[in-house]
C-alpha cells in the first residue's frame, strides 16, 4: 500500500472526532429504608455492580415509568376533552338541521 503522501491525502487535514456522553453527576445525601437497604446490597453483590449505579438505574426505570403514567393521564384527559368538543359539534349541527327543517317546513 502507498503511503498516504503518494495517494494525496497530504493535502486533506484529517480530523477524528470522538463522540464522548459526559454525564455530570450530583451529589444526594438518601436515607433507605433497612429492609430496602439489605435487598440493594444484595442485589448489588449478585449483580456485582456498584450501588450508585444501581440506584441511578432505578431511578431512571421509575422516573420512565411515571412519565408514562402522565402521558397517560394527559391523553385520557385530552381524549375527555375531545368527545366534549364532538359532542357540542353535533349539537350544533343537529340545531342547524332542525332551523332549516323549520324554515322549509320539513
Amino acid at each position: 500500500m502507498k503511503p498516504l503522501q503518494d495517494q494525496g491525502i497530504d493535502k486533506y487535514i484529517l480530523n477524528v472526532y470522538t463522540f464522548v456522553k459526559i454525564f455530570t453527576m450530583k451529589s444526594l445525601s438518601l436515607k433507605l429504608d433497612e429492609k430496602v437497604f439489605e435487598e440493594t446490597e444484595e442485589v448489588t453483590q449478585e449483580l456485582k455492580i456498584a450501588r450508585n449505579r444501581y440506584i441511578n438505574d432505578a431511578l431512571e426505570l421509575y422516573n420512565k415509568f411515571n412519565q408514562r403514567l402522565l402521558i397517560e393521564k394527559q391523553i385520557k384527559k385530552e381524549i375527555e376533552e375531545g368527545r366534549i368538543s364532538s359532542l357540542e359539534v353535533m349539537r350544533d349541527w343537529e340545531d342547524t338541521d332542525n332551523a332549516f327543517d323549520a324554515k322549509f317546513n320539513l
